[in-house]
């Protein structure tokens, strides 16, 4: 009970936005129960006109079914429309709060999931959530209203045959608990192995060029075989235990619809039965067990949808970086780390273990070391990426004032990444996440400090398209737009992760010139393995890596 109310809880927390479209579909989907019941005893009425065991003009009922036809129609209409727009409404909200919960978490050094996998669950999990909230709610509470009412209107007939069709109805409900958890655990086990289908696609596709080079087309085919192969596998047995369930259920329905026939064939015969009671009779057997059908695949909807809330569950629940208001140092701001320690979360040893350093404000430090042994790691800390497990990071500026490096004190930094990190759009685009406001001379001018004036001479110039990755952009190029997307981001200390990686020497020797030149007051911190790098700074700051 308890795993239910925690689904239930998650659904209306999340349902904000739609609450009142959902209620709306309750309501028409009510009134349809209402025309179908109306259309039932209209319908009666008409046969027993034309037999002649009730008086009335023939004329004027068949054109209020005609009427009932039609309003059921416009009301079937209205109701699809609203139900089409409150899901779409419902899934954009849905994956964006989840969209919005990935990129607060806490980063702990690694990803937890392979990409695959989160896009996997913001896609089909996310789809299979919100088509419960939008579709398979309003129809599972219009399905009882329905259900409730035909059995009410049969027994105003002949309450002996509503009886014994609601005896019929346990034998359902007992099946569908005994089935649950068994769908359940097989629906899981097709969500992770989908999540393992499009982890395999989207990095094949990724590498294509190294799969080619290596010849690893076919390993990488059978490798996708295989995968495929688990999942339909899973598909079968579910679909072979879901068919097993409806033959059961359907057998029940089968039954009680030859019950209601044969009754009315015996109440004919004994003259107990009109004609049109028996045409009702029969009309409403299946309002009673269209319901009872409808829960059988509903109920399996629900299934699919608690194991993709809990897949869901997880990316919200992924521990929260710290947050708060922005603390902006006054002018040029250093950084001091003391008696530093850290290891991963999962690692097997220490990354640094007492480091102290001092990078003063305006100053420029080379951070160099062998491969391994915590530059990117020493980055991220000041960053407040990843949190010391021992020591201190710190900003401070000239005044005095020193505050521990946070997510708040991030405003004060300015980071190149390594490589190649442009998103797919325009360069204006890409550089326009720097800063926002940035007018197009303020983006031509830290194009040309980052030795990226080729731009100019593009046929859209700023507005040509990058493709995913920088793809159109040679490494170099891309690499130097991103260094002019950095240089429009305010911020005092500039954080340059082996920045010059794809540049040839005369084009990096020409950037350091700019660099030293137009980033007079601020500090800098490069992390190089080129020594001429090295060169254009006053201190360096050699980590090893610890045994």
């Amino acid at each position: 009970m308890k795993g239910i109310i925690k689904y239930l809880q998650w659904l209306y927390d999340h349902s904000e936005g739609a609450r009142g479209s959902i209620v709306l579909n309750v309501v028409l989907g009510t009134v349809n129960v209402g025309l179908n019941l109306l259309f039932i005893f209209i319908c009666k009425r008409l046969v027993d006109i034309a037999t002649g065991v009730t008086e009335g003009s023939i004329w004027v009922y068949t054109g209020v079914v005609i009427g009932l036809i039609l309003a059921r129609l416009a009301v079937s209409a209205v109701n699809v429309r609203v139900e089409n727009l409150t899901n779409s409404r419902m899934n954009f909200i849905i994956r964006k709060r989840i969209y919005s919960a990935l990129l607060q978490a806490e980063w702990l050094g690694k990803e937890k999931r392979h990409t695959g996998d989160t896009i996997n669950r913001l896609e089909t999990d996310v789809n299979t959530v919100t088509s419960v909230i939008c579709s398979d709610f309003p129809q599972f509470f219009t399905t009882v209203i329905q259900l409730v009412a035909a059995i009410a209107f049969l027994c105003t007939m002949d309450w002996r045959l509503a009886l014994l069709l609601v005896l019929l109805t346990p034998l359902f409900l007992l099946f569908s608990k005994l089935f649950f958890r068994k769908m359940r655990e097989m629906t899981r086990g097709i969500r992770e192995t989908e999540s393992k289908v499009q982890s395999h696609l989207q990095e094949s596709l990724q590498h294509r060029m190294v799969i080619q080079s290596m010849e690893n087309e076919q390993r990488m085919e059978n490798r996708l075989d295989d995968l495929q192969s688990h999942e339909y596998g899973q598909v079968v047995e579910r679909t072979r235990f879901n068919i097993v369930a409806r033959t059961f259920v359907s057998a029940a329905f089968s039954f009680g619809y030859i019950t209601a026939f044969l009754w009315g064939v015996y109440g004919i015969y004994k003259g107990s039965v009109t004609f049109g009671m028996m045409t009702a009779f029969l009309q409403i057997v299946g309002l009673i067990q269209r319901p009872v059908v409808n829960m059988t695949r509903q109920i399996p909807s629900f299934i699919y949808a608690t194991a993709s809330i809990d897949r869901l569950m997880e990316l919200e629940d992924a521990p929260k970086a710290e947050t708060g208001e922005p603390v902006r140092l006054e002018g040029p701001a250093g950084v001091r780390v003391r008696d530093l320690v850290y290891r991963y979360p999962d690692g097997a040893r220490d990354i640094f273990h007492g480091l102290s350093f001092d990078f003063p404000p305006l100053s420029r430090t080379a951070i160099v070391g062998e491969t391994g042994a915590g530059k990117s790691t020493l980055i991220r800390l000041m960053l407040a990426l990843l949190k010391p497990t021992g020591g201190s990071v710190e900003l401070y500026n000239e005044a005095g004032t020193a505050v521990p490096a946070t997510p708040s004190t991030r405003c004060n930094l300015v980071y190149v990444p390594q490589g190649n990190t442009l998103f797919s759009g325009t360069i204006r685009d890409n550089l326009q996440m720097g800063d926002p406001a940035a007018d197009e001379k303020r983006m031509i001018e830290v194009l040309d400090i980052a030795e990226a004036g080729f731009v100019r001479d593009l046929p859209d110039g700023l507005d040509t398209l990058c493709g995913e990755g920088g793809a159109g952009l040679s490494e170099g190029q891309a690499q130097r737009i991103a260094i002019a997307r950095g240089l429009l981001r305010p911020g005092s200390i500039l954080l340059l992760d082996e920045f010059s990686s794809s540049l040839d020497p005369e084009t990096e020797a020409r950037l350091m010139e700019n660099l030293t030149r137009s980033a007079a007051g601020k500090t800098l911190i490069f992390i190089t393995h080129r020594e001429k790098i090295a060169e254009y700074c006053d201190r360096t700051c050699r980590v090893e890596r610890l045994s």
